[in-house]
């Protein structure tokens, strides 16, 4: 394995981690939004009120998307295992 075989396995993995989290992370960065505009709106100042709200949207998103992420995760993987003999 030569240094750009290593540096393309190490694109590849911050990509697919890149593509993995990004659903949960916009969530997370839509629901802040619209808590933080609410909060603005109403002068509700309260921390909770901006985190629960995040949590479940972000724990419903995970939910929802589970299948799709360990198929990626699970592809990247396989992909990875039987490259092995390729790099060696």
């Amino acid at each position: 394995m030569n240094a750009q075989d290593a540096i393309e396995l190490g694109r590849q993995a911050i990509f697919v981690m890149l593509y993995v989290s990004a659903p949960v992370l916009l969530v997370g960065l839509i629901v802040g939004l619209l808590v933080g505009l609410v909060q603005a709106l109403t002068q509700i100042q309260e921390q909770t009120v901006s985190f629960v709200p995040k949590i479940v949207a972000m724990v419903l998103a995970i939910s929802l998307t589970l299948p799709w992420l360990l198929h990626q995760m699970v592809q990247y993987s396989r992909e990875l295992i039987i490259n092995i003999p390729n790099n060696l």
